[in-house]
Parts: C-alpha cells; sequence; structure tokens
C-alpha cells in the first residue's frame, strides 16, 4: 500500500480546486419547503443535538444531502455519535479532521474545520503544523501519534503497531475504537462533498 504523508502534502492546489469547486455545486439546496418529512425530522435531530437556534439558516451542504433523507439519517448518526457524543476531546478531534481533509484534498471540509477547530482551541499555529504533518516540531507525543494515524489509515488503510501502542498509553478502548470510524467518516464526508463540489469560503490557504 501507499506511503504515510507524515510530512507537508504537495499538492497543485489551484487545479484541484479547479477540479473540486469549478462550476459547483452539481445539485442546488433544497429550500425548506421541499424537504421531506423524513429529511424534517433529521433537520430536527441535528438541531437538537448541536443546539442549533431555529432562526440559524441550516447549510446549503445539508439542504444538497437532504435530497438522499435515508442516506443523511446514516450519514447523521455516525456524525452525531462522533462529534456530539465521541469520547476524543473536541480539539484533537478537529486536529484529526483537518489532516483528512488536506490529505483528501477537500477544500469545503478544510475551510468548515478551520472554523470549527477555532471554536474547540485550535490555534492558527496549530494549523500551520496541521499541514506540515506528524513529523512537524510543536506536537506533544499523543498529538503526533493522532496525526500519524490519520496519515497511516488513509494510505495504508490501518494504524501501525507503533502509533496504535502511542496512543493508546493516553486514549481510552472507546476513543481507540473512535480513531479509524473518524478517520473513515470524514474521509467518506469528503469524496461526496468533493464530487458536489460543494462550495467554500476559502481555498486551501485560508485559515
Amino acid at each position: 500500500m501507499g506511503q504515510p504523508v507524515t510530512g507537508k502534502h504537495e499538492f497543485d492546489t489551484a487545479a484541484r480546486e479547479k477540479q473540486v469547486i469549478a462550476g459547483g455545486p452539481r445539485y442546488a439546496p433544497l429550500k425548506l419547503d421541499e424537504i421531506s418529512a423524513e429529511g424534517q425530522e433529521q433537520v430536527d435531530e441535528i438541531r437538537s443535538a448541536f443546539s442549533i437556534p431555529e432562526d440559524r439558516p441550516f447549510p446549503d451542504v445539508s439542504l444538497i444531502t437532504l435530497r438522499h433523507p435515508g442516506m443523511f439519517k446514516g450519514q447523521m448518526v455516525l456524525g452525531i455519535e462522533l462529534a456530539a457524543r465521541g469520547t476524543i476531546p473536541a480539539r484533537e478531534r478537529e486536529l484529526a479532521i483537518l489532516r483528512i481533509a488536506l490529505l483528501a484534498g477537500a477544500p469545503f471540509e478544510w475551510c468548515e474545520h478551520v472554523d470549527i477547530g477555532k471554536a474547540f482551541g485550535v490555534t492558527p499555529e496549530e494549523i500551520e503544523r496541521v499541514i506540515q504533518g506528524s513529523e512537524a516540531k510543536g506536537w506533544t507525543e499523543h498529538e503526533a501519534a493522532l496525526l500519524r494515524a490519520v496519515e497511516e489509515l488513509i494510505a495504508d488503510h490501518c494504524m501501525s503497531d507503533g502509533t496504535w501502542d502511542t496512543l493508546a498509553k493516553t486514549y481510552s478502548e472507546k476513543q481507540m475504537l473512535e480513531v479509524p470510524m473518524l478517520v473513515g467518516a470524514y474521509l467518506m464526508t469528503a469524496l461526496q462533498q468533493n464530487s458536489l463540489k460543494i462550495q467554500p469560503k476559502g481555498g486551501f490557504d485560508y485559515r
């Protein structure tokens, strides 16, 4: 299998943005009165799980994927379990998601989680360090292992013994079970958002 990218992920950002953003989105967001009854149940559950006020607009990306309410429900069940009920600390979860978004070449996911990460305490310096990868100086042993886990799972679809053992020093069984699922869930989301050409608020240079 491929070798993990543990340093800076070098790629043509302009070409990638042209590929996964230009001309999008491929489907228009549903209007609120177009959401099915099944879909509305998911909207209500998400607002409740993440304490989203009724007067806050629902994201366009969700209004697009609600065109398939059954699939949207499946995604949201896992998403709520990992984000709203997960045992991995929010700041660490966001560091991992940022590395996933970068390695997946996913500008929408990257931009969204830059903002979310900052809300959970990720600093601009740490965002820059995420770009540099698990080998960047400044990470704790635990943080480096978490990013290394992301890099290995994306490249080789398996976490190495060394990375597992390092993470397991500080993570519980539940947290260790969550790590591969976190990577898989947000990689899956990146594949969908890239293919739908969801429009981000910035590019890969966005901070």
